[in-house]
């Protein structure tokens, strides 16, 4: 068997640490896995995220622009994501989310990539969690 390629933790500098031993993406080869993002904006120093706003519209376009940075700080774009998971905590969303959505992705040049949506529990105030996982040249 040939040798292993590193797996290297990705966190952009917008992130905090996570509250568990969990990286916010890995790579390791030409495959990056986004870790599930939710709407929390930067923290200031010393403080505990929070989401940005108490609405899907605010919490959805912060989630993917967090999904957005591990995405970029380990050397993807949305262009090479080929499977996004959606985790959300009210069924009554799923229309609002399409619609944030299908904005968000209008100017994607390649395929979209595929997608499940399911529907969980989340810490008070969050309405949704996203992953992402790509492959690279």
């Amino acid at each position: 068997m040939s040798g292993k390629s590193d797996k290297t933790a990705i966190t952009p500098s917008t992130h905090t640490p996570p509250p568990a031993k969990f990286s916010h993406g890995v790579r390791k080869g030409n495959i990056l896995q986004v870790a599930g993002q939710v709407g929390f904006g930067p923290a200031a120093e010393g403080q505990a995220s929070t989401p940005v706003g108490p609405g899907l519209r605010e919490q959805t376009l912060q989630t993917l622009a967090n999904v957005q940075s591990v995405l970029e700080t380990g050397g993807a774009t949305w262009e090479d994501v080929v499977m996004i998971r959606v985790y959300l905590t009210d069924t009554a969303h799923f229309a609002e989310l399409n619609e944030i959505y299908n904005d968000f992705f209008a100017d994607l040049k390649s395929a979209p990539a595929a997608r499940t949506t399911v529907y969980v529990g989340l810490p008070a105030g969050l309405l949704i969690e996203i992953d992402a996982l790509a492959v690279l040249d």
